[in-house]
């Protein structure tokens, strides 16, 4: 009823039903309250990624009478039924503890009197707890307990949520279905034309808000229920295949762990195995990546190659400071995959330090000096290196001991020792330096455990790079040096003749500073992690700052999101490119996904798109087999992208 209107009279009868249904149902009060306290929603990996705030568009599948059944009772295949379907959400989810909408059908409460259906819940949850490790008797008797419990206590009348002070905060409690996923067993003869839209028994069975899966106690069949708009009838009909697939394994050998027993149709188990890795394509992996910078020294010595506030190098010049500085770490001793730190502020002799300590042939171990100082000694004492190219800023945030057994070069020194050094390229070949050979060591945040130092090969990086934009732009060098994605800004840029442009550490943390930096420096190419991408859009909501010079913008570090500023933002910018990328400290670039230009195609939730060039990658299950298409597995990647390994460790 809505607020203000009259309460309807009652007749004897309804006043009595009413009564009578509180009776029946005040006894199992105390189980739904305790249950209902333990609300928890699944979500379900296999989600379509929709266009955001598409309306619902409801749909029933055909019935399906499994032939791998087909020897069992009615009731035996009903179970059977709902036993493989939770089995099968398990493994699909990676989660064996989970609640569904289910169905209430007690008969003592079939009163015919619709004010008592309205006071009653129609879906309540059902609390599952699947061990992967069992046998499917095993657990087949644990979901028959489960469905005995609810049918033995029916259901709860709604006021229960409003009069319990641990339920009135659960904002998802009020709605009708308040699970996305739900079961439903239903005892009445169905016709196979049967559908929402024509059946008003098909629409009583709904108690998922996303998917309801029916099955019919009479013949034991089955059917879905379904949001079209969110779920594809495609994925649909896959699970009905890997349905079928598991309950096939059941009967075949019903003494395996239900986890183990395979689902994958041949035709899908190919496509995530081999169509999806068919990545195989040509690139220079004999080259170190800092030869893409000497390629565009040769083609255009001129050009502009970096600009720091006031200041700019020409590919020409840029290429000179860094071979002289080469040269001096040379004689101090650098050797292939030798880790030789760099702790200076963001400026040109930041760029410098990175391209000579490659030019030298080390790997460059970047430390960042906002860092605290604990921090980046767990850092050197971990890598150990021999040599540290600082400024005043990076000696101070290290502090004195933990240079104590380090050799300093100290960039911002007024007459430098490398100052006379040949402007001439190191030979790669006379240092013994190959592609093979690490480009740098960047640690690993530490959020799964103890910083690891990532050793990442020249090789390696050049593949990254080689399906990677072609176009001569202006990049902007936004994330530091201890974060890989800033060796990305810098040699993608570089590669094909582009100048990159760096900004103040305050600008870069103040967003409205960021936004008219952006302008001024005609900034055509820009890298941000969906987090600051998203308070990018924000803060050009308020400013209104046009970036017409804008072609390129990577994201990636988090989920990307579809967020309705974004969506204006890229509205506003028609020339600009939102590209997705997924990657991780050990690959720098898995994936990538260029979004369609008109950001209102663009689905809620964008994908990460296809494995780059010659990367392979498998998603797999506990026991290293491969999980279906949209479920959760563990990420295991392959190919010629992925780091070396670990400093210092096996």
């Amino acid at each position: 009823m809505n607020q203000g209107s009259r309460l309807p009279n009652l007749s004897d009868e309804q006043v009595h039903s009413i009564s009578a249904a509180h009776e029946l149902l005040a006894r199992g009060e105390e189980f739904w309250r305790r249950r209902l306290e333990q609300f928890r929603r699944l979500h379900p990996p296999f989600v379509s990624s929709s266009v955001a705030a598409a309306p619902s568009r409801w749909q029933s599948s055909s019935w399906c009478s499994p032939s791998a059944l087909a020897k069992l009772s009615p009731q035996d295949r009903s179970e059977y039924l709902v036993t493989a379907w939770l089995i099968y959400l398990a493994r699909m989810t990676g989660e064996t503890e989970f609640q569904l909408g289910w169905k209430p059908a007690w008969d003592g409460l079939q009163t015919g009197c619709k004010l008592v259906e309205a006071l009653i819940a129609s879906v309540v949850p059902m609390d599952v707890c699947i061990e992967l490790a069992l046998d499917f008797e095993e657990v087949r008797k644990t979901v028959a307990a489960e469905v005995a419990q609810l049918r033995t206590h029916a259901s709860y009348t709604r006021d229960l949520i409003a009069r319990c002070p641990t339920l009135r905060s659960v904002e998802a409690l009020r709605a009708r279905q308040p699970w996305p996923i739900g079961i439903a067993i239903t005892k009445e003869s169905c016709s196979a034309a049967d559908d929402l839209s024509t059946s008003h028994k098909a629409g009583q069975a709904l108690c998922g808000d996303l998917l309801t899966f029916e099955v019919r106690a009479l013949d034991g069949s089955f059917r879905w229920h379904f949001d079209a708009a969110r779920l594809a009838p495609k994925q649909i009909d896959r699970m009905t295949q890997h349905l079928q697939a598991l309950l096939r394994g059941v009967m075949d050998d019903a003494g395996q762990p239900v986890g183990r027993i395979g689902i994958l149709p041949t035709d899908e188990r190919a496509y995530l195995l081999e169509e999806l890795n068919r990545t195989a394509a040509p690139c220079s992996y004999e080259r170190c990546i800092h030869e893409l910078f000497e390629a565009q020294v040769q083609k255009a010595p001129e050009a502009v190659a970096v600009v720091h506030e006031k200041e700019r190098l020409s590919y020409g010049e840029l290429n000179a400071r860094a071979n002289g500085l080469a040269h001096h770490l040379i004689e101090l001793g650098v050797e292939p995959d030798q880790p030789v730190a760099i702790c200076l502020e963001r400026s040109l002799a930041m760029v410098v330090g990175v391209l000579a300590i490659m030019k030298a042939g080390g790997a460059y171990l970047p430390l960042d000096p906002a860092y605290p100082s604990a921090r980046l000694r767990q850092i050197v004492d971990d890598a150990k290196p021999k040599l540290l190219l600082c400024d005043v800023a990076g000696r101070t945030a290290l502090g004195a001991e933990a240079v104590a057994d380090v050799t300093v070069v100290d960039l911002e020194t007024a007459i430098p020792p490398w100052a006379d050094r040949p402007a001439s390229n190191p030979d790669p070949g006379t240092l013994g330096l190959t592609s093979r050979h690490l480009a740098y060591v960047i640690y690993t945040s530490g959020s799964t455990g103890i910083p690891k130092g990532v050793e990442m090969s020249h090789g390696a990086l050049m593949n990254s790079l080689a399906g990677i934009s072609t176009l001569k732009l202006r990049t902007l060098q936004f994330a530091t040096l201890n974060f890989d994605v800033s060796c990305q800004e810098l040699f993608i840029c570089w590669k094909d003749g582009g100048a990159l442009v760096l900004l103040r550490e305050e600008t870069r943390r103040r967003f409205s500073d960021l936004l008219e930096f952006v302008e001024r420096e005609a900034i055509e190419r820009l890298f941000l992690p969906f987090v600051a991408l998203n308070h990018f859009a924000e803060v050009w909501s308020t400013q209104r700052v046009q970036l017409p010079s804008l072609k390129e913008l990577y994201t990636a570090g988090e989920r990307l999101q579809a967020t309705p500023l974004l969506r204006e933002f890229f509205e506003a910018h028609p020339n600009a490119r939102l590209i997705n990328q997924y990657g991780s400290t050990e690959i720098s670039v898995i994936s990538e996904h260029h979004l369609a230009a008109d950001p209102s195609c663009w689905p809620q939730m964008p994908h990460v798109g296809r494995p780059i060039a010659n990367t392979r990658v498998y998603l797999l299950d506990g026991h290293g087999a491969p999980v279906p298409f949209g479920a959760v597995g563990e990420l295991y990647i392959g190919g010629a992208g992925v780091a070396r390994g670990y400093l210092n460790r096996p």
